[in-house]
């Protein structure tokens, strides 16, 4: 009771963060949940979070120790493990002890060879067409993570999952107001140049990302640099 009662107030503490202000950086947001999970997970003394696509590249996005990197650079060059797993076809999967386990057996030859890791606790983020992203527990010892471990990491799966959406939404939000900025700016340059009114300006500079098959943000972008070389 005590250890629910603390994490619901951790979590309570973490949404009135984001919400207060602007949502931070996402590999900030990423980097100060991963920390606050693995403190909170009963068991756990390191995560990491993964993202691969089916194309095969797996990328760790966030870690709290260089043995979550390890373990995702065994599962890319075997294309199996536990991360992957939970991403791709199960919500959550458990490893109670790693020289045990008959699941993913060359990563788990190269994990028993390369790391202290025993026991791994992974949960979905989120599962997309293209791409996945995974949320993993590690410890050193087998049978570390107790009942409540799943629990507890579930929740704060749940919460990385939302927080993250958040954070890809601010920073989407913010470079679109860059970018109409950025445009503006140079349909200003256009219309100074040549005379023409703003409509005219931003045919033009449109007509430009069409013929070179550039985002009109950029074209826009290389108005401006020029502008601000001459």
């Amino acid at each position: 009771m005590e250890l629910q009662r603390a994490l619901a107030t951790r979590l309570a503490e973490s949404v009135q963060e984001l919400q207060a202000g602007p949502v931070p950086e996402i590999d900030a947001t990423l980097n100060e949940l991963t920390a606050v999970a693995t403190d909170s997970v009963p068991g756990a003394q390191h995560a990491g979070i993964t993202v691969a696509t089916r194309r095969g590249t797996v990328e760790t996005v966030s870690s709290t120790h260089p043995l979550a990197v390890t373990l995702d650079d065994i599962q890319r060059r075997h294309c199996e493990g536990p991360c992957l797993s939970a991403a791709w076809d199960e919500q959550i999967i458990r490893i109670d002890d790693m020289a045990a386990d008959g699941r993913w057996p060359r990563y788990r030859r190269d994990a028993l060879a390369q790391t202290p890791i025993r026991s791994v606790l992974s949960f979905r983020l989120f599962l997309e067409r293209k791409a996945m992203g995974a949320l993993n527990f590690y410890a050193d010892s087998p049978h570390a993570f107790p009942e409540d471990a799943v629990a507890v990491g579930l929740l704060w799966a749940s919460h990385t999952s939302l927080a993250w959406k958040m954070a890809e939404r601010d920073q989407q939000y913010r470079a679109a107001l860059q970018s109409r900025d950025i445009i503006g700016q140079a349909k200003g340059i256009v219309m100074e140049r040549f005379g023409i009114g703003a409509d005219q300006a931003f045919d033009m500079l449109k007509q430009l990302s069409q013929e070179s098959n550039t985002p009109l943000a950029a074209i826009a972008e290389r108005v401006v640099f020029s502008r601000g070389r001459s």
